[in-house]
């Protein structure tokens, strides 16, 4: 059954700024992206020993995560099966690629093995919130907000999720972008309609 459904939140992680429902909260001085990345979990004063073990791409995922369902997502109201993660990025997990094959030269470490995957990062984020509803991420070259809407709608509309995060999550060396949203059937006081049209307004513009 096709359902209403609205972006009740929505968190970019790009260019050094932290913005969340259009609204920049930090900047970073770092040029470096895992110096960036720790000076946003210092400034946001979040408690989670397993992020220092994390590769980036899993630290801004869940970093971008954190800030978009703080004080707006309520977990009262679903279970853990009904919330999904639905991502795509452009370069999977090569950030790591990169770091792990240069290690094999001297002795291969099994700290950046575990993170040439890049559903790692999703990972990260179900543990974290007790997600367990469906998820995938997507490679593509590009953000493809008619892609994401489609398998939105289709896991939302068939009922075998009540909420979703969705977005892109990408890192190469030092470029990167984190846009996730938090898609809900109940409508939140600046919720926005779920749609690409919405979807490309907050990607390109933050």
């Amino acid at each position: 059954m096709l359902s209403e459904k609205y972006i009740t939140s929505s968190c970019t992680i790009s260019k050094g700024i932290v913005s969340k429902n259009g609204s920049n909260l930090f900047e970073g001085q770092d040029s470096d992206t895992s110096a960036f990345l720790l000076s946003i979990y210092q400034h946001f004063k979040l408690n989670y020993p397993k992020f220092y073990k994390m590769d980036n791409l899993s630290k801004l995922g869940w970093l971008t995560s954190e800030i978009l369902l703080k004080d707006d997502f309520k977990p009262h109201l679903y279970q853990p099966e009904q919330v999904g993660v639905v991502l795509a990025n452009a370069n999977s997990s090569l950030d790591d690629d990169i770091k792990y094959y240069a290690s094999v030269s001297d002795v291969p470490s099994p700290s950046l093995f575990v993170y040439t995957l890049p559903n790692i990062m999703i990972g990260e984020i179900c543990i974290r919130n007790n997600f367990k509803g469906e998820h995938a991420l997507f490679v593509q070259e590009k953000f493809d907000a008619d892609f994401i809407e489609t398998q939105v709608n289709y896991l939302l509309d068939n009922d075998l999720l009540e909420a979703c995060i969705c977005g892109w999550v990408d890192v190469l060396e030092h470029d990167y972008k984190a846009m996730l949203l938090l898609v809900e059937k109940e409508k939140g006081e600046q919720a926005l309609p779920f749609s690409k049209d919405n979807m490309n307004s907050i990607f390109i513009n933050n």
